[in-house]
């Protein structure tokens, strides 16, 4: 079936699949289909949370006769990020959003992340990212105040305008990866404290025991790696280009 159009009915479970909170990926292996197919085919078409079956159905018919009839235009000048087609752009933040997904980040955190990991600045502010993913500022809101909890992004002040910014850290994976690292090591202790109480020569003091050793030299030898490669890339850093807001992209 793959490279084969997409059907009526293949649309019908797409859609079926995003009001179910399905991943791209799901949906995919549901009609048989490779995730990014589905990928393309929601973000030309409104997006998860406006794509619609019919619309979408006519949009590819036409699609299909026009590209069978005319060459496929370039696309127009400064349509996407940086002169990027906004299509590619799509296309990468939604892939990025379905790992984050994966990983446990709740849908709208994980969007405003790949949002702002995909701009060459790395920043948006608050209407910038409505405008973007074609949410509420409430949603926006509550996205980055979680993500900011946690050292993933942090705000400033724009110069040019009387907002602030999301920023992307520079330090984010560094950052998550000492946060890990750092329960890791609570985890490690508790496991030591338990062995002493249940006793270091039963069989659950050993088990205990040997998960204490095990999590805190992992910890320690992750916690170094980190360190030392922060240190390497930090010299290598790109600088920051300019403001990209009035490109309006939807994921």
């Amino acid at each position: 079936m793959a490279g084969e159009r997409l059907t009526r009915q293949d649309r019908r479970q797409i859609a079926a699949g995003l009001r179910d909170g399905l991943t791209y990926a799901a949906i995919g292996r549901g009609i048989g289909r490779p995730t990014s197919t589905v990928t393309r085919e929601v973000m030309r078409n409104g997006g998860p949370g406006g794509y619609r079956v019919d619309q979408a159905h006519r949009a590819g018919t036409r699609n299909v006769r026009s590209r069978k009839t005319t060459p496929p235009a370039p696309p127009p000048r400064g349509a996407g990020l940086g002169g990027r087609d906004p299509r590619v752009v799509h296309g990468v933040a939604a892939h990025s959003t379905e790992l984050f997904v994966q990983t446990g980040l709740p849908r709208m955190m994980a969007r405003v992340l790949s949002a702002l990991l995909t701009t060459d600045s790395g920043s948006l502010t608050s209407a910038d990212l409505v405008r973007r993913l074609r949410v509420s500022p409430a949603s926006v809101s509550k996205a980055v105040g979680y993500l900011e909890a946690r050292e993933i992004i942090k705000r400033e002040r724009d110069p040019h305008r009387r907002a602030e910014r999301y920023v992307v850290d520079e330090d984010m994976w560094f950052q998550a990866i000492m946060a890990s690292a750092r329960i890791d090591i609570q985890i490690a202790d508790a496991c030591e404290t338990g062995a002493r109480r249940l006793g270091a020569t039963t069989p659950a003091g050993t088990r205990l025991e040997n998960m204490s050793q095990f999590l805190r030299r992992v910890s320690e030898d992750l916690t170094r790696s980190a360190q030392h490669w922060r240190q390497v890339y930090a010299t290598h850093a790109p600088a920051r280009t300019g403001d990209e807001s009035a490109v309006e992209l939807g994921d």
